[in-house]
């Protein structure tokens, strides 16, 4: 029998086909609420600490209040429960957490007395992007058109989404973000580049979602004495780059090797790129953080 597909909704395992939202939940209404994905690989979540501070903080910067007896890290053992009920505890998986802030009768503030939030988590198999990851794959730059708190991970998510569809309709693999003349980060990854010798990417500000991978990257960088300097590469810059990848939970480092209509560096995946792709591959192997 193949995988049953099960999801964990509000307290209750059920088949996905039966899970139920209210149409007022203020997910849908207003995209009122914060997500998760994280990595799986023989059965084993990777990097759960780093996961579940950011749950945290971006239930936190929305004012969302779980439970007494929830808590991210409840949540990740469901999401380990959901692996086993749904088989997929050998190769790769992704758990899916959501939380929103619940149902009410749609107003544009917060429902008073406050309703118990809905929580949603699920898993899928995953295959990772190798070929690309060992040929390099290919950018355009894009306007950065979000809102000005792209730190918390909501489900505010339609410039992301018009970005990687420009992307793809014009035969990219992730969308280069550009805002006030310097790169901040991808439609769904972290952005890295070398620039004359100097590995940079943007800081975490409010500007970028702090990725996962880009945490876990920058501890095996400074083992390896890999100094990252996080100051953004500007548009004047891009020209310069020798090495561009991007860094995500289901990206891991894949090697960009052309941007808009021309290569970056030599067209080929750089050095300090394989070393990192090597790196992160030895931690994930080995069940990581």
């Amino acid at each position: 029998m193949a995988s049953k597909d099960v999801v964990y909704l509000n307290g209750e395992f059920c088949p996905r086909a039966e899970a139920r939202v209210s149409v007022e939940d203020r997910a849908f209404v207003f995209g009122d609420g914060v997500y998760e994905v994280l990595r799986a690989i023989n059965g084993k979540l990777f990097a759960t600490r780093f996961h579940n501070d950011r749950l945290r903080r971006s239930l936190d910067g929305i004012r969302i209040t779980l439970e007494e007896s929830d808590s991210p890290e409840r949540f990740t053992e469901i999401g380990a429960q959901l692996l086993r009920e749904n088989r997929l505890t050998e190769g790769e998986a992704t758990v899916y957490m959501q939380v929103t802030r619940g149902v009410a009768t749609r107003l544009h503030n917060f429902p008073s007395p406050p309703v118990p939030p809905t929580v949603y988590i699920s898993v899928s198999r995953f295959k990772p992007h190798s070929d690309l990851a060992q040929s390099g794959a290919t950018a355009i730059s894009h306007p950065d058109l979000r809102w000005g708190r792209c730190d918390l991970k909501t489900l505010n998510l339609l410039p992301n989404v018009l970005a990687a569809q420009t992307a793809k309709e014009r035969g990219a693999f992730e969308a280069m973000l550009i805002r006030d003349g310097v790169v901040t980060e991808g439609a769904k990854t972290n952005f890295f580049g070398v620039v004359d010798g100097s590995l940079r990417t943007h800081p975490c500000d409010n500007h970028i979602l702090p990725g996962i991978t880009r945490w876990v990257l920058n501890d095996l960088a400074r083992g390896l004495n890999i100094a990252l300097d996080e100051t953004p590469i500007k548009v004047a810059e891009i020209p310069r780059l020798s090495e561009l990848f991007i860094t995500g939970t289901t990206t891991d480092v894949m090697p960009i090797v052309r941007l808009d209509d021309g290569p970056v560096g030599n067209g080929k995946p750089g050095e300090l790129t394989r070393r990192l792709q090597r790196v992160l591959g030895e931690s994930l192997a080995s069940g990581g953080t």
